[in-house]
């Protein structure tokens, strides 16, 4: 790890201040994702800003009848609340599925969001990565590539969004709320946070140098049957081959998001139409112009047998 200062904020002005006027300087919270780059010197911050004192995490009633969540609350908080598992389950389901309960008593709600979009590749330094050093090519195209992306990617990268929580907040509709440098206030779709790797895949989000999020909105709860369904190789501790998040009604209708297949969480609303007719309509929609590796291709089928088993299991 390459030496670094570190100072605590004592304001979310001061923080944003200096994180956007301190070349090589970064926000840091729970830091169980960043430690572990720098360890590995992918990441070499020059000044770590901690904002652990900022009072971001509370979890309260927003004034529309949804939920606000402060950008600090830890995961294992936010599984916990008792307004999270009635009112939103499949939230509670993804982050319990997520990590390990030690890393979630560590991990804060918008450094869930933020973690870096990565595969086994972009941790080996020896490996040419355009995540880790752009336009130097990426060694998972031609490579070993099981589980890499198969919508949504590039011929820069083919990495997928490894954050459970993040797939929910995407079903949920969930909202950004950010703090510019200048002071302002700027509310984020959950659906533009993240971007598509395109040509530029070490630029994973929509957030400008030094803004920082400081809570995350939840609209009013939607009713119906809330599923979280993670496919991966190992029982705990392991990010997803593919996951499916799902509300579905009575009727067959719902909302979907599917994980493990994009470098951000993935839903198609459109194709939500086609929930009623069954599985194998509605992933010819959500994986529309799949482009698959030789290694990955089984996630299609992956992801129309998960699903068909999450509405097989509302129909009891």
């Amino acid at each position: 790890m390459k030496a670094f200062n570190y100072e605590r904020a004592t304001s979310l002005a001061e923080a944003v201040a200096k994180v956007s006027h301190i070349k090589g300087a970064k926000f840091i919270a729970g830091g169980t994702n960043l430690v572990d780059l720098m360890k590995l010197q992918i990441e070499t911050p020059t000044h770590l800003i901690d904002i652990n004192d900022l009072g971001l995490d509370k979890i309260e009633a927003s004034a529309d009848g949804g939920l606000r969540i402060g950008a600090l609350v830890r995961n294992t908080d936010l599984a916990a609340n008792q307004q999270v598992r009635r009112d939103y389950a499949v939230l509670s389901r993804a982050l319990l599925a997520g990590a390990s309960g030690q890393l979630r008593n560590q991990a804060t709600t918008a450094g869930n969001l933020l973690q870096r979009t990565r595969c086994p590749y972009f941790y080996d330094t020896n490996m040419p990565c355009n995540k880790r050093e752009p336009n130097s090519g990426c060694s998972a195209i031609g490579g070993y590539s099981r589980l890499h992306a198969i919508v949504g990617v590039s011929n820069s990268c083919i990495a997928t969004h490894p954050s459970d929580m993040a797939i929910a907040m995407r079903l949920l509709d969930a909202t950004v709320e950010t703090v510019r440098p200048n002071g302002s206030i700027r509310t984020i779709p959950i659906a533009e946070l993240h971007r598509l790797p395109e040509n530029t895949p070490h630029i994973e989000h929509t957030l400008e140098a030094g803004e920082l999020i400081t809570a995350v909105t939840l609209p009013k709860p939607v009713g119906g049957t809330h599923i979280y369904r993670k496919v991966r190789d190992r029982a705990s501790y392991a990010f997803a081959l593919i996951s499916v998040a799902a509300i579905v009604q009575r009727d067959g209708t719902g909302r979907v998001a599917v994980g493990g297949v994009a470098h951000k969480p993935w839903r198609v609303e459109a194709a939500e139409r086609d929930m009623p007719r069954g599985a194998k309509a509605l992933t010819a929609g959500i994986l529309a112009n799949a482009q698959t590796t030789h290694d990955n291709a089984f996630k299609v089928l992956l992801v129309e047998r998960t699903i068909a088993s999450v509405l097989n299991e509302v129909k009891g």
